[in-house]
């Protein structure tokens, strides 16, 4: 009886980066947001989209600190997802003590970890990648030239951090409610996607009002916050079907 080779690594990789999976969850948002980003970061169609804003607004960001914008999204929005994100902790906390499914158990802190890592990872850039925001520039009446993302930025300019979008952050982290729903509800993944880019597009549309970002620091946060979600869903889906599989074994 012949006895069929071990699969390498490497074709293990390519396997999984091949997949059905892989094509809708990784490859098509980057063929979809990549160009995107160029077309707005290097196009020119962020100060396009913004001169149109700032135009409307009456040659100003009148709504940078208009109530609806600045306290009951940028605030109010904030305060909001914090508070839900403790409810995930405290829910994950109980079943993890007192839970029976598994299954929840892991999808629950799998969503504790992918907030974070949305968040954080957005935040970490930001401190990372010194660019200005759309009120601080000339062309909108502030008091910087526009540098872009892959231009050398002079020394003596201050450093900013505008990049990518971190109020939206807030929003677009709860992608990762598709990937719950996968691993626990897979019908439910639809609301979970609705609800994360629901809350990302009116916290980043909110702050592009407000003369805060241009669209391009919405994508990058978006795709950012995707692609954590995405990577930290494969490793727990991995750890849920090997000990299934072990268990099946025993």
């Amino acid at each position: 009886m012949s006895v069929r080779p071990p699969v390498s690594g490497v074709a293990s990789a390519y396997s999984t980066l091949a997949s059905r999976f892989a094509v809708t969850h990784l490859w098509l948002p980057l063929l979809i947001v990549l160009p995107l980003f160029a077309v707005f970061m290097e196009g020119g169609a962020d100060q396009w989209l913004a001169d149109h804003l700032f135009r409307w607004e009456g040659g100003r960001w009148a709504l940078q600190d208009a109530w609806f914008t600045r306290s009951l999204v940028h605030r109010g929005g904030k305060w909001f997802s914090t508070a839900a994100a403790l409810v995930v902790i405290l829910l994950s906390f109980h079943h993890w003590r007192h839970g029976r499914d598994r299954t929840l158990r892991w999808a629950l802190l799998y969503v504790v970890i992918a907030l974070a890592l949305g968040t954080g990872g957005v935040s970490l850039l930001k401190s990372l990648v010194p660019m200005d925001c759309p009120w601080d520039l000339l062309r909108y009446g502030g008091h910087q030239p526009y540098i872009g993302l892959f231009s050398h930025r002079p020394a003596d300019m201050p450093m900013t951090a505008c990049f990518p979008a971190g109020h939206a952050s807030a929003g677009y982290a709860w992608l990762s409610l598709y990937f719950f729903a996968l691993l626990w509800r897979p019908a439910w993944r639809w609301t979970g996607l609705a609800l994360g880019l629901g809350s990302g597009l009116l916290f980043g549309i909110s702050q592009q009002l407000r003369g805060a970002h241009f669209l391009s620091h919405d994508l990058a946060t978006a795709l950012l916050c995707w692609l954590l979600s995405l990577g930290l869903y494969v490793l727990v889906r991995h750890h849920l079907d090997r000990t299934n599989r072990l268990e099946a074994n025993a």
